[in-house]
């Protein structure tokens, strides 16, 4: 369950710009001024915080909440820990960036980013890792041979105004309060705070020196946001803190009941993200790609309406200039970029096995967190920051909810190591799916959609 406190503070005015001070202060729900949280974040950099003195900051905050201000006052404090990226200003290449909260099968990334410079943008795009079950777009990346996200600064900003975008990882130097902090969150029971997870994300987005963020919330059952209340929460903070640090940003509400597309797993991920960009691909995935696509280039006034950006947006697929901007980030990266002609090279499961129907009907669902769960038992995931993931694994569903299937046809197929897994996978597969007998109405993918 994620923390929605908000707003449950009270202004004081003098309290000492001390660690234990300031960590009172909040205890009591008091609100802190921006010199406050500024001298703290900056300690906390240099190492004159300890981590037991932060760990006991952010269970305070998950505890009492904090105020928009306050919230927009720790961004900016850690977007300042550390170096940011100087990208010159363009009215004509707007540089707009998406970011997801995670979810199961969710490659969007991989086709927002060239989608978008094809039409007409810079994408300077910094992501993350896989945790628990849901992906992460650097393991996707890496699953390209030779792909490397370790890119300095200075490279990224060339790339970005060379070639329309640039994907790496975060820097060493980049929002470095964020990183010593999320880590000591993960070990603390303190993730699931609405103003510290606010500032996690943007910190690192401002860093990327935006004009456009579009922010994918999923909601459901493979979603970090479970509930509709706590998506709208987060979506409505990550708003208002953005208009309080300059940044234009949209949030769009998308469900994840079901994985997104029919690939689960980092190469076969890439797979099919490349069979959007040459313009095929799931229904579903196209879908959250254009919504995504349609709000990036209407924020970043590339384009006038809705239908004139999906025009932009499916004519970018369908020229192939969507996929040669992705082979042209892959071969600055270090990258094969054959891969987006010739997806075959890249990395390929030993084991392959069908798992078969057992009855007639509709598929109803098909559980997004049972197949996340199983994709990480697989090693496409990892549990712990640092563990290695097999980039070839994972699995591919061949029905999804609202299908038509028949008794003995194939559900899904898994890419396995070893057969042993494939066994011991096969009937956990078999069970996320929910078959009923009748049809039923897929509702829309995007719930809603937030703007500043």
């Amino acid at each position: 369950m994620v923390a929605l406190v908000m707003t449950a503070t009270r202004t004081v005015r003098a309290v000492p710009p001390t660690t234990l001070g300031i960590i009172a202060a909040k205890r009591d729900g008091q609100e802190l001024t921006e010199a406050w949280i500024r001298w703290l974040i900056e300690a906390y950099t240099r190492g004159d915080v300890p981590d037991y003195q932060m760990a006991a900051f952010a269970m305070a905050v998950l505890l009492r909440g904090m105020t928009a201000a306050e919230t927009a006052a720790l961004t900016l404090a850690m977007r300042d820990s550390g170096t940011r990226a100087q990208l010159p200003r363009d009215a004509a290449r707007p540089a707009l960036d998406k970011h997801s909260t995670g979810g199961v099968g969710d490659k969007v990334s991989l086709i927002l980013a060239p989608l978008l410079a094809a039409c007409g943008a810079r994408v300077p795009m910094i992501s993350g890792r896989s945790l628990g079950h849901t992906g992460g777009t650097l393991d996707k990346l890496e699953a390209i041979p030779g792909f490397s996200v370790d890119v300095p600064l200075a490279a990224f900003e060339q790339a970005v105004e060379r070639d329309g975008l640039s994907l790496i990882g975060q820097t060493a130097d980049l929002a470095p309060a964020d990183r010593k902090l999320y880590a000591l969150r993960d070990v603390t029971a303190t993730v699931e705070s609405i103003p510290l997870i606010t500032a996690s994300i943007l910190s690192k987005k401002l860093a990327e020196d935006l004009d456009v963020l579009i922010m994918d919330i999923k909601v459901g059952r493979g979603a970090f946001m479970r509930s509709l209340r706590e998506a709208r929460a987060l979506a409505r903070s990550i708003i208002r803190v953005s208009k309080l640090a300059g940044l234009r940003t949209r949030a769009l509400i998308t469900r994840m009941d079901a994985p997104l597309g029919r690939a689960v797993g980092n190469a076969l991920e890439v797979k099919e993200a490349i069979e959007v960009l040459q313009g095929g691909g799931p229904a579903d995935l196209i879908e959250c790609s254009l919504a995504l696509g349609s709000e990036a280039l209407r924020a970043g006034k590339l384009a006038r309406s809705d239908a004139h950006a999906r025009t932009l947006l499916s004519r970018a697929l369908r020229d192939g200039s969507a996929a040669e901007r992705f082979e042209r980030v892959i071969r600055a990266q270090g990258g094969e970029p054959s891969v987006v002609r010739d997806p075959a090279r890249l990395p390929l499961a030993p084991v392959r096995r069908e798992v078969l129907a057992q009855r007639t009907g509709y598929v109803h669902a098909l559980d997004a967190l049972a197949v996340g769960q199983l994709a990480l038992r697989l090693g496409a995931g990892r549990e712990l920051a640092g563990e290695a993931i097999d980039p070839a694994v994972g699995l591919i569903l061949h029905k999804k909810p609202g299908d038509r299937v028949r008794r003995g046809e194939p559900l899904a197929e898994l890419h396995t190591r070893e057969p042993e897994d494939a066994a011991r996978e096969a009937p956990v597969l078999q069970a996320t799916y929910r078959i009923g007998r009748g049809p039923i109405r897929i509702p829309s993918l995007v719930v809603e959609t937030l703007r500043s």
